[in-house]
């Protein structure tokens, strides 16, 4: 279970984002060439090495997670931009098939052209998280 798998979780479920972003077009790891825009892309940028908590076969972990919207209109990008972070800011409890998760926002990037005259802007979360080891 990484950050990404949660915040992915979390969109895919999510009613007003999917019916904005095909389920199939929120992807992780990269957008392939020619997806269907709107698309969501799910990474990890960072994650804070793991601390071994007192319960056996648990530790805490914390990622950052970025998700890029892509859309073919900078109205369309910002209105995504605005479901993600209603669908994944400020959640707590048992989430995405994980234990005790935790959400903040963690800031949202630049303004960004992108392939085939698309529209891109990011938005990251600090997603905490015990993981099983």
């Amino acid at each position: 279970m990484t950050g990404s798998d949660i915040i992915g979780a979390l969109l895919r479920e999510d009613v007003p984002v999917t019916e904005r972003v095909a389920e199939a077009s929120i992807k992780g790891g990269r957008l392939p060439e020619g997806v269907i825009l709107p698309a969501l892309l799910v990474r990890t940028v960072s994650v804070v090495d793991r601390q071994p908590l007192k319960r056996v076969g648990w530790v805490r972990q914390i990622a950052r997670v970025a998700v890029t919207v892509r859309a073919a209109s900078y109205r369309d990008q910002n209105e995504i931009i605005d479901l993600v972070k209603a669908c994944c800011a400020g959640r707590t409890g048992d989430l995405g098939g994980a234990r005790r998760v935790s959400i903040l926002t963690a800031g949202t990037g630049p303004d960004v052209g992108g392939p085939g005259n698309s529209f891109e802007q990011t938005q990251d979360f600090r997603v905490t998280f015990d993981a099983q080891v």
